[in-house]
C-alpha cells in the first residue's frame, strides 16, 4: 500500500494493483482542472489600468487564529473551530455563551438577590389583611371617592427689604402727584404678600416725609388716614409709631426736629381716629429715651389745648397753593419785618421757601419796595437790596418774578405818591442801586416812571398844563 497526500491534508491509500499509467492519467486530469479554475479566477479578477489583459491577482492570507496566548495560538484556534474546548478553557472564557438582549433572567425573578418580576410588589407576603390599616382595592377606591380635597394657596411673605423697595417709590411718587388712590391700589395688589409687615407701609411713609417739606408731611397724614381700614389696621398704625419712637435717637441724627415731627404725627393720628387716645397713656412711665418723652409730651400738649382736635387739622400748616392770599401776604410782611430787625438772610430764605409758593415770590419783591419807599431810610434800602440780591443769586426769586414785582410798584406809583410825596425820588434812587447790584436789567430801569413838575406854559399856549415826562 502507498499513501498520497493532497492539499487538503487527507491521505488516500492505493493498492499495488493500480498501474502507473492510470496514476499518471489521474494526475494529468487534476492539473488540467486546477488550470481551468485559475483561468476562471483570472478572468473575473480586475485588470491593471493601462495594461488590459493582465489580471490582478490577490494574495491569499491565512486567517488569524483566535488564541489566548502566542504559544498555543494555532492549537486554540483549531479547537474553537471544531467546537471542543477543555473544561478549564471554557470556564475562564469571557465571551458570551448565549445569544440574548441582555435582559435579566426570568424577568428579574431569577432567584436570590434579584428585584423580582414587575408587579410582585403588589402581592407581598407580609401584607396582613387583618391589619386595621389595610384596605383592599375596592375599599381604597371608595375612600378616595368620599374624600374631599381642599387646596389652600401658599403665599410667600415679603422680607423687610422687599417691602421697602416696594413702598418707597410709591410714596415718593405720591409726593409728586398727590394721588393716594394709586398708592392704595398698588399696595392692595400685593397685600397678601405683606402679611404681618403691613405696619412698615406707615413707618416708611413717615420716615420719608421727615426729609421733605411740611406740605409732604400733611400729605402723609392724609395718606395714613386713607390707608386705615383699607390696607392697615389700628394695630398696624400703633406698631409703626411705636417703632419710630424706639428709633427716634437714630432719626434725630438726620432730622434734628424728629421728636416734634413724630409727636405731631401721633397727635394727628389720634385726631383722625386712626389710633385711640389710650396710645399715649400706655407709655407713661415706660419710656427711657429722653427724645421719645419729648415726642409724647408734644402730642399730649397738642391734644390738651383748647379746640385741639380742630386745630390739629392744620398741624402741618396749610399747603402752599391752597393757602389764602391774605395769609401769604401777611406771612411775607412778617418775614420782611423780622429781617429788618435781625438782618439774617439765611433765616429769611428758609422762611420764604417753607411757604412753598414760588409762583408768588413777586409779592416779596413788591412788599420790599413798598417798605423801602415808606421808610425813607437809607439803611432800609441797603438791607432790602442785599436780601433781594441774595435771593436772586440763589435762584429763589427768578428774573420774571423780579420784573413782575417792580412792574406792580410802577403801576401803583400814582396812589403811593399820595401817601409818600417823595416816592418818585426814593424809587429812582432804589432802582439805580438795584441795577448796580445786578438784580434788574436795563429793560426794568427804562420802564421806571418819573413825576414831571406841573407848570403852566406861556400865555400863547392857551393856559394848558404840561403832562409829566416818563422815561
Amino acid at each position: 500500500m502507498m499513501e498520497v497526500e493532497k492539499s487538503g491534508g487527507v491521505s488516500e491509500k492505493f493498492t499495488n494493483n493500480v498501474d502507473a499509467e492510470d496514476l499518471g492519467d489521474t494526475e494529468d486530469l487534476d492539473l488540467e482542472k486546477e488550470e481551468g479554475e485559475d483561468q476562471v479566477k483570472d478572468a473575473a479578477a480586475p485588470s491593471i489600468p493601462g495594461m488590459p489583459g493582465r489580471p490582478v491577482k490577490r494574495a491569499k492570507r491565512s486567517n488569524k487564529s483566535h488564541s489566548f496566548s502566542e504559544d498555543n495560538g494555532q492549537q486554540a484556534g483549531l479547537q474553537l473551530k471544531a467546537g471542543v474546548l477543555s473544561n478549564r478553557t471554557s470556564k475562564n472564557s469571557r465571551r458570551p455563551r448565549g445569544a440574548g438582549r441582555g435582559l435579566p433572567k426570568k424577568n428579574g425573578g431569577g432567584g436570590k438577590g434579584t428585584w423580582g418580576r414587575l408587579g410582585d410588589e403588589l402581592n407581598l407576603p407580609w401584607v396582613d389583611k387583618n391589619d386595621p390599616n389595610y384596605d383592599s382595592d375596592e375599599e381604597f377606591k371608595e375612600k378616595e371617592e368620599r374624600k374631599v380635597i381642599s387646596l389652600k394657596p401658599v403665599v410667600p411673605e415679603m422680607s423687610e427689604e422687599d417691602v421697602r423697595k416696594l413702598v418707597e417709590p410709591l410714596v415718593l411718587e405720591y409726593f409728586a402727584n398727590g394721588d393716594y388712590d394709586e398708592v392704595i391700589y398698588s399696595i392692595e395688589e400685593v397685600l397678601a404678600n405683606l402679611g404681618a409687615r403691613r405696619w412698615m407701609v406707615v413707618s416708611i411713609a413717615i420716615e420719608l416725609s421727615m426729609d421733605h417739606k411740611p406740605s409732604h408731611r400733611e400729605m402723609t397724614s392724609q395718606l395714613v388716614s386713607e390707608l386705615y381700614l383699607k390696607v392697615v389696621s389700628q394695630r398696624d398704625i400703633g406698631k409703626a409709631l411705636d417703632y419710630l419712637l424706639k428709633q427716634i435717637d437714630d432719626l434725630e441724627l438726620d432730622t434734628p426736629e424728629a421728636p416734634t415731627i413724630i409727636g405731631n404725627f401721633i397727635a394727628r393720628a389720634i385726631a383722625d381716629d386712626c389710633i385711640p387716645p389710650k396710645f399715649l397713656h400706655s407709655y407713661k412711665g415706660h419710656v427711657e429715651s429722653a427724645e421719645a418723652r419729648k415726642a409724647l409730651c408734644r402730642a399730649e400738649n397738642l391734644l390738651s389745648m383748647k379746640h385741639g382736635m380742630v386745630r390739629l387739622d392744620n398741624v402741618w400748616g396749610v399747603g402752599g397753593s391752597t393757602r389764602p392770599v391774605k395769609y401769604l401776604v401777611k406771612q411775607i410782611q412778617l418775614l420782611l419785618q423780622e429781617f429788618l430787625c435781625s438782618c439774617d438772610i439765611n433765616e429769611a430764605t428758609r422762611c420764604l421757601t417753607e411757604l412753598e409758593v414760588p409762583h408768588f415770590h413777586h409779592e416779596l419783591v413788591y412788599e420790599a419796595i413798598i417798605m423801602v419807599i415808606e421808610s425813607m431810610h437809607e439803611k432800609t434800602e441797603e438791607a432790602m437790596c442785599k436780601l433781594l440780591q441774595a435771593l436772586f443769586r440763589t435762584f429763589v426769586i427768578t428774573i420774571d418774578q423780579m420784573r413782575e414785582g417792580f412792574q406792580r410798584v410802577y403801576d401803583e406809583m400814582p396812589e403811593i405818591f399820595l401817601d409818600v410825596p417823595a416816592a418818585y425820588t426814593i424809587l429812582e434812587r432804589w432802582v439805580i442801586r438795584c441795577r448796580q447790584s445786578g438784580i434788574i436789567n436795563d429793560d426794568i430801569v427804562r420802564k421806571m416812571p418819573s413825576r414831571g413838575r406841573k407848570r403852566f406854559v406861556s400865555e400863547g399856549d392857551g393856559g394848558l398844563v404840561k403832562e409829566p415826562n416818563y422815561w
